[in-house]
């Protein structure tokens, strides 16, 4: 579950992280009032569950009740990478003294914790990677034994955090990792999380992703919930048990983990196409769960391609080329459709495969190769 940022906001102050306050406003007259309340100069940001808002135009700066109103008429409605701007956050804009970057997430290849931290906050840490990757720290945390204080300690000092912040951001760690620990998290990420002139420390915005899994044990997540806005393809896919996030580009994607499906997200954009969607079929690929991806997708106007990246492990795929075989029976292809198989039984698989070969259905052996033809199809629109 990914909460939009004043959700994320009161997710962190339940664990101590300081944060900004704010109103959440629908029209253009609240924004204005609430400015008003909060005190000028005051930011109003859109709330969406996607990144780039600020690139978009999605956050801004606002002296008086005249730029309030016109700011908020100019967000309200806004469409940021397929998501609409139905709600506003205003808040008292901060003094800022210097901007970092921090996240805590789950590394699968290590089974451990990962905490991200860089000196260079307020823009993408995916750029920071590319230009300056000095300037992020990466440290592991064995979740049996948590993030200590020295830890945390010597991840400020490795991450080049000035040395007058240290003991302010390394406090801030340990409260978002308890966050990201006790709140069962899949993600929390603060981009940027600021010193104030003052020399505070601060969460200026807050990113959070919930682990579905662990609702039964927080009932009060269902007040984040009541808030969601899910469009018509994740509410279908909310409603056939799918872990389904819509983007804006032209490639369906079907994989069977998520680090699968974020990989398969990756090549995409590497071939030179947009994935229209992030699509889990998790630990099951049989025909029901093919058939109710392939509906999905179909509801997507924007799909040229889909492409079905499966990986075999206890899930053979003997099995997934069956049940692709029977939920094409079920589904009317509406678009091109690529599939590579791999792992466990993937020749036999793809013996099962060769009988759907056609101009809509292609075989691909590897991901690159799938990757390709996706894009390719999508660019021709064929649909």
């Amino acid at each position: 579950m990914d909460l939009f940022e004043y959700q994320g906001k009161d997710f962190f102050a339940r664990y101590g992280v300081p944060t900004s306050t704010g109103e959440l406003v629908r029209d253009p007259d609240s924004a204005v009032a609430a400015a008003r309340r909060v005190g000028f100069p005051a930011v109003i940001k859109a709330q969406v569950q996607v990144g780039g808002r600020g690139k978009a135009g999605g956050v801004k700066l606002v002296r008086d009740e005249a730029e309030a109103r016109e700011v908020a008429t100019a967000i309200l409605g806004m469409d940021i990478k397929g998501h609409t701007v139905h709600k506003i956050w205003v808040e008292h804009a901060s003094d800022i003294a210097r901007e970092y970057y921090v996240s805590f997430t789950l590394d699968r290849g290590v089974k451990q914790y990962l905490c991200l931290l860089s000196s260079e906050g307020g823009v993408e840490i995916e750029e920071v990677a590319k230009t300056n990757p000095d300037a992020i720290a990466r440290v592991h945390i064995d979740p049996l034994e948590g993030l200590t204080e020295d830890e945390a300690a010597r991840a400020v000092s490795a991450a080049g955090i000035d040395e007058a912040s240290r003991t302010g951001v390394a406090k801030v760690l340990l409260q978002l990792y308890q966050a990201f620990v006790e709140g069962d998290a899949d993600l929390v990420e603060v981009n940027p999380l600021i010193v104030k002139t003052d020399g505070q420390v601060h969460a200026l915005d807050a990113k959070v992703t919930l682990d579905d899994s662990a609702s039964y044990r927080h009932p009060e997540w269902d007040a984040y919930r009541a808030d969601m806005e899910l469009d018509g393809r994740e509410a279908l896919a909310r409603s056939k048990g799918l872990n389904y996030i819509g983007l804006d580009g032209a490639v369906g994607i079907i994989a069977n983990g998520a680090g699968l499906a974020m990989a398969t997200l990756d090549v995409v954009s590497q071939a030179g196409g947009r994935a229209a969607n992030f699509l889990d079929l998790g630990g099951g690929a049989g025909a029901d769960a093919m058939a109710n991806a392939l509906e999905v997708i179909n509801t997507d106007e924007k799909v040229q391609s889909v492409l079905v990246n499966i990986f075999g492990g206890i899930t053979r795929c003997d099995e997934v080329a069956k049940g692709i075989q029977e939920a094409l029976d079920r589904v009317e292809l509406t678009f091109p459709m690529v599939i590579r198989l791999d792992g466990t039984n993937a020749k036999e698989g793809h013996a099962i495969l060769e009988e759907l070969l056609s101009d809509k259905i292609r075989v691909e052996e590897t991901m690159v190769g799938a990757a390709r033809a996706a894009v390719e199809l999508a660019k021709k629109g064929e649909r």
